[in-house]
């Protein structure tokens, strides 16, 4: 669907949430209901009449093309091609993860040793990968979700694991912890589910905080790295004096 024909399907969903008629329409543009139809029927609109018709809305254009953008299908996880294509070149893994966090790309080449020709390089391959769609002025459109998820068990999950978490857990000199805290309990199953429910919520809410600080400038936000993990487990200790 072309983007056009995407924003005008916006358009009336908003027309038949708010009960606007072809008929209320065409009386606030001035054309007969019949014109109205044959428009919509054909997605035949000047710039001029959608604007006009965002008015009637209460919207702007730029506020349908942000659902436009929006409603499209993201990418929820990679495929392990594309999980051991990142992982070949440690500087397309960096810049992975920058979109996903919402980096301009000025931002990427002016934070780490990345010349313009390489950054473009990189982007190029992250566009082939179809992680982004690179656009002119080294814009780009990320095509994944922000909650994406590594496949189980997979090459960027077990690069995490290995490369990671273990240096995550293990902080290097002056760096503070912003928050630490170990829970450990023996819970019932319906326990279990009402903490994992929790878990996934927060870590949905903190991608969207995420997507949303993406719109401020890169020294307004602090890289952050957050660590959820909860599993059947006894500390060895405990489990060397069990009775045998």
């Amino acid at each position: 669907m072309s983007q056009i024909k995407a924003a005008i399907h916006v358009i009336k969903l908003h027309l038949k949430q708010r009960g606007i008629t072809y008929k209320d329409l065409s009386s606030r543009l001035e054309l007969s209901e019949a014109s109205v139809k044959r428009c919509f029927s054909h997605n035949s609109f000047t710039l001029e009449r959608l604007e006009q018709i965002c008015d009637v809305l209460g919207m702007t254009l730029s506020d349908v093309f942000i659902e436009v953008v929006q409603q499209e299908p993201q990418l929820e996880q990679l495929t392990e091609a594309q999980e051991y294509e990142l992982l070949s070149n440690p500087k397309l893994l960096l810049v992975a993860v920058c979109v996903r966090d919402g980096w301009a790309f000025e931002d990427i080449i002016s934070h780490y040793a990345i010349s313009e020709h390489e950054g473009i390089q990189l982007m190029a391959k992250l566009d082939n990968l179809r992680l982004i769609d690179f656009l002119p002025g080294n814009r780009y459109r990320l095509l994944l979700t922000q909650d994406f998820r590594w496949i189980p068990n997979g090459p960027l999950e077990r690069f995490m694991e290995q490369e990671v978490m273990v240096k995550f857990m293990a902080p290097k000199k002056n760096e503070q912890w912003m928050f630490r805290f170990y829970l450990r309990g023996r819970y019932s199953q319906s326990s279990l589910d009402i903490i994992q429910r929790k878990l996934n919520t927060l870590t949905k809410e903190a991608a969207a905080l995420n997507e949303e600080d993406a719109r401020l400038p890169i020294e307004d936000r602090t890289h952050t790295g957050l660590l959820m993990a909860m599993r059947p487990w006894e500390p060895s200790l405990f489990e060397q004096m069990r009775r045998r």
